[in-house]
């Protein structure tokens, strides 16, 4: 019986309409909806999804509201297992989608809230073969997962170690001969025949026993439940060979003569040179999840705290807001605060990816990990533990990390039927040799066959994606880019046309005031006193800068019923009047007549200063422009991004006149200016119709819908945070540059998946027939098992290696 919660409910027709759609599921019986719990129940057949039955309900116009458990699996090893625990997962009631990621060793479940308790998750994990474990947030979990990856590479390379000692003798009794003359006759002269071939028995045994154990301790209940994996395809291989050399030194009798012959050096070799492969490959992805460890290092262990006027040095783990904290010289920043006394300049670089130090003064925020170069100041915590920015980058980078992208889909399909498949290629293999191979055959068809269940283990193919995901998320982070989801990774690096918001993105967003014209009886200093009022309740860049010079002339009065309407402008009451600050359309919109000062607000707007005019009473009083720098690295961005093959926008809400004089300064082309935020979603589809996917850069309030629906949002980071919530990427420092720079690493990150994609399926599809040795009547030389080991190593370590490339990756600095 499934049951899940449903909100909305509110009386007897929400219930009958949550019931039909229910019961229109042709495998939903039972079907029960309670109005007092607000919980809906039915039976599904064994293997229907959960997510039927939630697009059913939502459909009906309800919801159900979801959650998210994450759990630590151990024991995955390939694109095999991912597919595996996934299918286990989703199997659970109430489970719409489970992501398992096998480089960072997580699981990601979606569920209907109040469905699903951890004990069963942790149940599923273990019934399909692993083990489960505890999974905390980034801050806590990356230091642990990385003392679990130094303990399982160390505990590699100690079974390596000891599987090349137990294997050479093997190897030199086995294969001696070839590099010694009369190695053999010695050899059998001091043991006898049966004696090397119980030593290497022996010798052997303890391989598989002891340093090959995990791939048998993980392989066959695999196997025995109908699920191989990479480890039951080493267990199939090297046990064959094993077991057939065992059978010839116990019983020969059992055996053909010409099949028997000893395999014992294959088998060991097939053990060794894959626990190698897997060490090299778990080092190298030691330092592949390195950057979000690299983050959390940069916080300071300690801080200096004053409290009545002396300095106590506590652990920075028990600061708390309010605290006021001194940092020194060379010190790091301890926590995120405001500086309250002193000045410097900050290293910023790790967070924000910009390499110059940064003035810092009384008033200015400071950031958690930054590196203090120089100067002493005071500053007061205003952020600890994990609302901190370093914490919060931290989370982005692992959620974009744990993400999956569309391409992985595809990666899925195939390896869901992969080991199967090569299962049959074996057998097919054994039974081809038998049935078309001159005699003996019987010593080829098994050596052919493991030689095909040793190449194709499909380590590499469950590593190709997330490997590159979490190198190229993670040196974005580096370079103050962060992608808050994978599926961005993907979708930026085909984006066809850019577009930007203005003010504040392609502007530095600190307006000042440049003009301010008033009408028939009004003063200068009236009408700034109470626009000042008003606008002292905006958060607008522009507001700001009508506060500012308000407050040069004096006390500005307060202000009663604020309110701002979105693309249009604000109004409150100042005294006993109304004010109203905004465009034209504000002031049609108010009845309020602005032909006295139209021309005056032409000739502003074609000079590039953005004209707002004021209402006071229901009368006309003045009108103010404003004028906001453009970006000084604004024109370099946008002709790199042309040059680059996209097409460049600018949507705005401003006057015509000040965006077309913006435009032509930077060389862009289109424009969509007096536009409402509706209205800027309605240019990006009609943008995205001429062009192709679209990027959309903004940063206030007024720019999330744009944000939310273009293909990749892109919030300036010092932006509101409405913005940056709304966004897939997000540009910490706030310069332009980012965007070229998270195209780049878009790009880059895609085409290191492309070729680690390529890697895994070609490697697989150009060896096995040659493993098989189906080209043996081309004379192409089939391949031991012993160098498919060594080759099946290869390619994993390739394909991570290949993924590390990408910490170089990203846009060259300019200073």
């Amino acid at each position: 019986m499934l049951i899940l919660p449903v909100a909305g409910l509110s009386c007897a027709s929400c219930v009958g309409r949550v019931e039909r759609a229910l019961a229109a599921l042709p495998e939903a019986c039972d079907v029960s909806v309670n109005l007092a719990t607000g919980m809906a129940s039915l039976s599904l057949p064994a293997g229907v999804p959960t997510h039927h039955a939630v697009q059913a309900i939502a459909a009906s116009g309800y919801t159900v509201p979801e959650t998210v458990t994450a759990i630590g699996i151990d024991g995955m090893t390939c694109a095999s297992c991912v597919a595996r625990v996934e299918r286990a997962l989703g199997a659970l009631p109430g489970v719409t989608q489970a992501n398992v990621n096998l480089a960072t060793g997580r699981a990601e479940l979606h569920h209907a809230a109040g469905t699903l308790a951890l004990r069963d998750v942790e149940e599923a994990v273990r019934d399909a073969g692993y083990e489960p474990r505890k999974a905390g947030s980034a801050a806590t979990d990356a230091p642990s997962r990385e003392e679990r990856q130094a303990r399982e590479t160390a505990q590699l390379w100690r079974d390596v170690a000891l599987a090349a000692l137990l294997a050479m003798p093997v190897v030199l009794l086995d294969m001696g001969s070839h590099a010694i003359p009369g190695f053999h006759e010695a050899v059998a002269g001091w043991l006898g025949e049966r004696g090397n071939a119980v030593l290497q028995a022996v010798l052997a045994t303890a391989v598989l026993a002891w340093p090959g154990r995990r791939f048998f301790r993980h392989g066959v209940p695999g196997l025995l439940r109908g699920h191989p994996d990479m480890n039951a395809l080493v267990a199939l291989g090297a046990g064959a060979a094993y077991l057939a050399s065992l059978v010839t030194v116990v019983v020969p009798d059992l055996l053909p003569e010409d099949g028997a012959t000893l395999y014992f050096e294959a088998s060991v070799l097939i053990v060794t040179l894959i626990l190698l492969g897997r060490a090299l490959e778990a080092h190298s992805r030691g330092r592949t999840g390195a950057a979000i460890t690299r983050l959390l290092d940069l916080a300071p262990k300690t801080a200096r705290v004053i409290r009545d006027g002396v300095e106590h040095e506590v652990p920075a783990a028990s600061l708390a807001v309010g605290d006021w904290v001194r940092v020194r010289p060379g010190e790091r920043v301890p926590a995120d605060g405001r500086i309250v006394e002193g000045a410097s300049w900050i290293d910023e670089s790790m967070v924000t990816g910009e390499a110059e130090p940064v003035r810092r003064v009384e008033g200015d925020a400071t950031i958690g990990g930054t590196l203090n170069t120089s100067g002493s100041f005071d500053l007061a915590v205003e952020k600890v533990g994990s609302d901190t920015l370093l914490a919060q980058i931290a989370r982005m980078v692992e959620a974009a990390q744990g993400g999956k992208l569309p391409v992985q889909a595809l990666v899925d399909r195939i390896t869901a039927r992969f080991v199967p498949a090569v299962l049959a290629t074996a057998a097919s293999t054994v039974l081809a040799w038998l049935a078309l191979a001159p005699e003996p055959a019987l010593g080829p068809a098994l050596v052919h066959a493991i030689a095909v269940l040793v190449i194709a283990c499909p380590c590499a193919m469950g590593l190709a994606v997330p490997m590159s995901i979490m190198v190229g998320t993670g040196r974005a982070a580096e370079r103050g880019v962060l992608f808050r989801e994978g599926r961005a990774l993907q979708a930026l690096g085909a984006v066809k046309v850019v577009a930007f918001d203005k003010t504040g993105t392609l502007t530095e967003g600190r307006p000042r005031l440049t003009d301010l014209v008033t009408a028939s009886g009004f003063s200068r200093d009236a009408v700034l006193a109470a626009a000042g009022a008003v606008e002292a309740r905006s958060e607008h860049p522009i507001a700001r800068a009508i506060v500012a010079a308000a407050q040069e002339g004096g006390t500005i009065p307060d202000a009663d019923s604020f309110e701002a309407v979105a693309g249009f402008g604000v109004r409150g009451r100042v005294g006993n009047r109304n004010v109203a600050i905004g465009a034209r359309r504000w002031m049609d919109e108010l009845r309020v007549a602005t032909t006295d000062l139209d021309a005056e607000a032409e000739r502003l707007g074609r000079s590039g200063r953005s004209p707002l005019y004021v209402a006071i009473g229901s009368r006309l009083a003045a009108l103010i422009a404003v004028a906001d720098p453009v970006r000084t690295e604004a024109a370099s961005i946008v002709c790199a991004l042309k040059a680059g093959g996209h097409a460049v926008a600018m949507i705005t809400g401003d006057d015509r006149r000040t965006a077309r004089s913006v435009a032509d300064a930077l060389g862009i082309d289109v424009i969509r200016a007096e536009v409402l935020p509706d209205g800027k979603v309605r240019a990006l589809k009609e943008l995205r119709q001429a062009h192709g996917a679209v990027a959309f850069v903004g940063d206030g309030v007024n720019d999330a819908p744009a944000l939310a629906e273009a293909e990749v949002g892109i919030a300036i980071g010092s932006g509101t945070d409405v913005a940056i919530e709304s966004a897939d990427v997000v540009l910490i420092s706030g310069a332009l540059g980012g965007v070229e720079e998270a195209i780049a690493l878009s790009r880059a990150t895609m085409a290191n998946i492309r070729q680690n994609l390529f890697w895994a399926f070609a490697y697989n599809v150009a060896l096995i027939p040659v493993a098989a040795g189906a080209l043996a009547v081309a004379g192409v030389p089939a391949l031991s098992p012993v160098a498919a080991a060594g080759a099946m190593a290869l390619s994993s370590v390739f394909v991570v290696m290949n993924a590390l490339r990408l910490r170089g990756a990203g846009r060259e600095r300019t200073a």
